[in-house]
């Protein structure tokens, strides 16, 4: 058993982090939090190969292991929410189902624009009334002749992406047996962007699509009705890259609050000193580092495909409890200046929050795990 990161894959996190301070660092100074970055940034990262890194050559990326991604994915999120987030959309979201699951014209048409920059493609899951229960999602679509009619809306959606894979009931089919999955542009016929949604923490533009009678050529369904298991399959991999983010933020708030208890004086000398400091950093430093082997061995079994179940639920979902804990530990270490606005972990203390929601919550994946445990599906209707 080997922990130790392949030499290419330490020169791409070197990389990644490096670029990520020098360049990245100086795009976001000028922008408010959240506010997305100019397309010719996105095509800076293509050409880094980090939006292709995981896709494969054939398409114009870089054919590399999930692990690469979450690498990367861990690094950019300490300097720019914006510039990880891209990445991780790239590698660990919609374009990999496409990839998986698709047409070779579909994979032929979008994936190497991906891996350029030109499009951003981003998930259409969530509805008013299917979130966690997604299987009672009601979006529907219908084919006639040569295209489908799709009528629905979802919420929390990232509103600027180009294109959404957009989960649909195609058939009359209750449940899981309905579902597929569609590729939706924002410029077809019968979108628009609905109301606009505001949250606490990872601030980017989201809100409310819908679709009234939208047009969809069908020759973009990517899932066909029947096949939601392979929706939820490849849905691990995402949620390997919350984990990631996760991982990053609070190796970030770690960092702060060593650097900070070195510098910050009382009584006369470092509170670095103080025994009562020094524990919290080493909780902090536990927690970071446990998530780190979780982390890593579901993306690391996965190789080039999705990660199993069990291992991808219980990398997200201690991540998502141990950002929460590091990012309030951090804020303490602080003090009242980990309160104040002027200070980063104000804002990763926010932004800790919201990956425990996003992506299945902690307790759905607390459900999923011990499902895999007992080998048996948990059904949670009456």
């Amino acid at each position: 058993m080997d922990f130790e990161l392949s030499p290419e894959q330490k020169m791409l996190k070197k990389m990644v982090r490096d670029f990520a301070e020098k360049e990245i660092s100086q795009w976001v100074a000028p922008l408010s939090e959240g506010e997305p970055l100019p397309i010719e940034h996105h095509r800076a990262l293509a050409e880094l190969g980090l939006l292709g890194l995981c896709l494969p050559v054939e398409y114009g990326g870089g054919g590399r292991p999930a692990l690469d991604a979450i690498l990367a994915i861990e690094q950019l999120i300490q300097v720019a929410l914006q510039a990880s987030a891209l990445v991780m959309t790239a590698n660990t979201g919609p374009a990999r189902i496409i990839e998986k699951y698709s047409s070779p014209q579909l994979k032929a048409r979008y994936l190497p624009q991906v891996a350029k920059g030109e499009i951003l493609i981003a998930p259409g899951m969530t509805e008013a009334d299917a979130g966690s229960a997604l299987t009672d999602l009601q979006t529907r679509a219908v084919l006639k002749g040569d295209h489908y009619v799709v009528n629905g809306a979802k919420i929390f959606q990232h509103t600027d992406a180009d294109f959404f894979l957009t989960y649909v009931r195609l058939t009359e089919d209750k449940g899981a047996q309905g579902i597929g999955a569609l590729l939706i542009g924002k410029d077809y016929p019968g979108f628009s962007i609905g109301s606009r949604q505001e949250f606490m923490g990872i601030k980017s533009p989201r809100g409310e699509i819908v679709f009234d009678s939208c047009m969809v050529p069908k020759e973009n369904l990517v899932v066909k009705p029947g096949e939601f298991r392979r929706l939820m399959g490849s849905f691990n991999l995402e949620r390997c890259g919350n984990a990631a983010s996760c991982l990053g933020l609070a190796q970030k708030a770690l960092d702060l609050a060593c650097e900070y208890s070195k510098q910050r004086k009382q009584f006369g000398k470092e509170i670095c000193e103080f025994q009562a400091v020094q524990f919290m950093l080493a909780d902090m430093a536990l927690r970071v580092e446990a998530a780190r082997l979780l982390i890593y061995r579901a993306v690391a079994n996965a190789g080039m495909g999705f990660p199993s179940p069990l291992e991808a639920s219980l990398a997200k979902c201690f991540a998502n409890e141990m950002v929460r804990e590091v990012a309030g530990l951090a804020l303490q270490v602080h003090g009242g200046y980990g309160y104040s606005k002027e200070y980063s972990i104000e804002r990763i203390f926010r932004d800790a929050w919201g990956w425990g929601v996003a992506g299945g919550t902690i307790q759905i994946q607390k459900i999923n795990i011990v499902s895999e445990l007992l080998g048996k599906r948990l059904k949670q209707r009456g």
